[in-house]
């Protein structure tokens, strides 16, 4: 007879995500349930922070490196990256206060620390992952990194400055780097709250002192 296994509940992460070398910090606070995959958390920071998605990115903490295993880095000499579908954020952030680095566009180099806040328990009345606070809106994608954003909200917000139309026709008249929605981005979680929803809800059901697989959507 299989030995019965008391079932932990699965926790959720506080986690902090801040754009590094913004000044205000452009940040994000976020509740995901900590056994989501390193893949599924790049479609959260996706949502969370206003990217598109269009161009690669890597996860590292130490000297690990995780992100979608490349048979060219092998060749290069360089050490292949864990493959982010098998690593669970709990995996790479136990401890309060730890930290892991998200980078995306190795042009652009947008760099995010993620800061693991607090560990709490899942409320069966929430559905993550959620957005709860945040500041300032993301920068476009190709903008030239931070120093190529803030050369164009200087020039935005200057009708004087040689590149201020230029810039305007790129960019559209709707940016505003001041603004950021909570609501906004808690309505571009839905699809990946229904998924997480839909995962506990097996895992609660899966039978005791049975192994449980989940199936990563990437």
């Amino acid at each position: 007879m299989p030995t019965k296994k008391s079932v932990v509940p699965p926790e959720i992460y506080q986690l902090k995500v801040t754009l590094l070398g913004t000044s205000p910090p452009i940040w994000r606070r976020l509740l995901v349930p900590a056994d989501l995959t390193l893949a599924q958390l790049h479609d959260v920071l996706q949502a969370a922070m206003g990217w598109e998605d269009g161009h690669m990115h890597e996860f590292s903490i130490g000297q690990r490196r995780f992100g979608r295993p490349d048979p060219e880095d092998q060749l290069m000499g360089m050490p292949a990256a864990e493959n982010e579908r098998t690593v669970r954020l709990s995996g790479i952030l136990g401890r309060v206060g730890s930290k892991a680095i998200y980078m995306y566009d190795f042009g652009d180099s947008w760099e995010h620390s993620i800061v693991l806040e607090k560990r709490l328990p899942v409320d069966p009345n929430t559905t993550y992952p959620i957005c709860t606070d945040g500041q300032l809106a993301c920068p476009p994608e190709d903008c030239g990194g931070v120093p190529g954003f803030y050369d164009l909200v200087e020039a935005l917000a200057d009708p004087n400055h040689e590149r201020h139309q230029e810039l305007l026709d790129w960019i559209g008249d709707d940016f505003d780097p001041q603004v950021f929605s909570v609501d906004e981005v808690n309505k571009m979680f839905a699809p990946l709250s229904r998924h997480c929803a839909k995962r506990h809800r097996a895992s609660r059901h899966a039978p005791t002192g049975l192994p449980r697989h989940a199936n990563p959507t990437r």
